[in-house]
């Protein structure tokens, strides 16, 4: 068959149909850590658990290279796994890579102190103006890495740009896809070279397991899978049935957290208790057009800040009753934190005013509940 199917066909089906184990419509899961030897094989290819190449993994890396029109996949233990195995397998002592300048805090972490104790140099970049990067780049410069929405603030990168100057230089590009998934965004159709998720989020999308995942080409992925094999970051057959099951669901789910974030984000901007609401999907986010041309949806995540300060948005946290206060995102049922003290409490308390991240500023990852009655718990909780 010559036509490439269409997602919600590939995130069920992958690739192609595959031929069925004994005729189970659900694939069996694979929990031999060891497989049978047939033929001399390099180190790489011998299937074994640590190698990421059980039956169970092949058939999720298949659905996810699927999902986003890449070459390969390979999942990892967590989001920070295919994070730093991306960025390790690619950059060695003496490169120099760009990053954008509001990142994941543990990736933030990662790169602005770990990465030059290894003799690695980085620049940043203001993903909304990113044809800054072209005076950063050095003749060492291997790589550029980006986020497709900020988090928390959902500041929406100039990605077409950054492609084209990182094409027009033969320098590679990774992105963290995570907050769009690909049913909003599917990056390596637009030119990226390496799309990176934390799968523990939408891609599973039911707060269940921790998982991550690397989309990309084969010639690329030969050094990031060296990398993770030889730092042990493989991801469990268990999980990797627990993924591939999530993903079936995963175009309805994200559709409908599409829906109920947009819905949110405009009451609360019509509350006039509330200071901003971030969420591209309103006409007056300062990237609204950029993200609606770029994205198929404006994801299920917002953040917005309230009068009074600290104590107010602890108490109105405090006096939901549908949405759970609780770090990560993506799951079915709406979770409410704030970043200062969760996933941004490993940044100093200046680089979080630096990128416009208050004390106060709550983040909201919608779930698939009714959009009335999350709309009318956050209104109560105001008070």
């Amino acid at each position: 068959m010559n036509k490439k199917r269409d997602l919600e066909t590939r995130i069920v089906h992958g690739s192609s149909s595959h031929a069925r184990n004994l005729g189970a419509v659900v694939p069996p899961i694979f929990t031999s850590s060891t497989f049978e030897l047939s033929g001399d094989k390099a180190y790489e290819e011998i299937r074994y658990g640590r190698m990421s190449n059980s039956p169970t993994h092949d058939l999720l890396h298949d659905v996810l290279a699927a999902a986003e029109s890449g070459e390969t996949a390979l999942v990892t233990s967590s989001g920070m796994a295919a994070i730093t195995s991306t960025i390790l397998g690619l950059l060695k002592p003496g490169d120099h890579a760009i990053f954008q300048n509001t990142l994941y805090g543990g990736t933030w972490d990662f790169v602005t102190r770990d990465l030059p104790e290894l003799g690695i140099s980085v620049e940043r970049f203001n993903g909304n103006e990113a044809e800054m990067i072209t005076d950063l780049i050095r003749p060492e410069t291997k790589l550029i890495y980006s986020e497709t929405a900020t988090n928390p603030l959902l500041e929406v990168t100039d990605h077409e740009a950054v492609v084209r100057i990182a094409r027009e230089r033969g320098i590679t590009t990774a992105i963290d896809n995570t907050f769009a998934s690909p049913v909003n965004f599917r990056p390596l159709e637009l030119g990226y070279d390496i799309s990176l998720h934390s799968a523990t989020k939408y891609l599973n999308g039911h707060t269940d397991l921790i998982a991550g995942a690397i989309i990309t080409s084969r010639a690329l992925m030969v050094p990031i899978r060296h990398k993770l094999v030889l730092l042990g970051g493989s991801l469990n057959g268990f999980d990797c049935h627990m993924m591939h099951r999530g993903l079936k669901t995963l175009a309805l789910r994200i559709r409908k957290q599409n829906e109920n974030a947009l819905a949110l984000a405009k009451a609360l901007q019509s509350d006039d208790r509330v200071t901003v609401v971030n969420y591209p999907g309103l006409g007056s986010h300062p990237q609204h057009e950029r993200a609606a041309a770029l994205f198929d949806g404006f994801g299920g995540m917002l953040s917005f800040d309230v009068k009074g300060g600290v104590e107010v948005s602890k108490r109105l946290i405090d006096r939901l009753e549908i949405a759970i206060p609780a770090p990560s995102l993506g799951g079915v049922e709406t979770l409410v934190s704030r970043p200062a003290v969760s996933s941004h409490a490993g940044v100093s308390p200046e680089d979080r005013r630096e990128a416009g991240i208050t004390d106060s500023l709550i983040r909201v990852s919608v779930g698939i509940e009714s959009a009335d009655d999350l709309i009318e718990d956050f209104l109560q909780a105001m008070g």
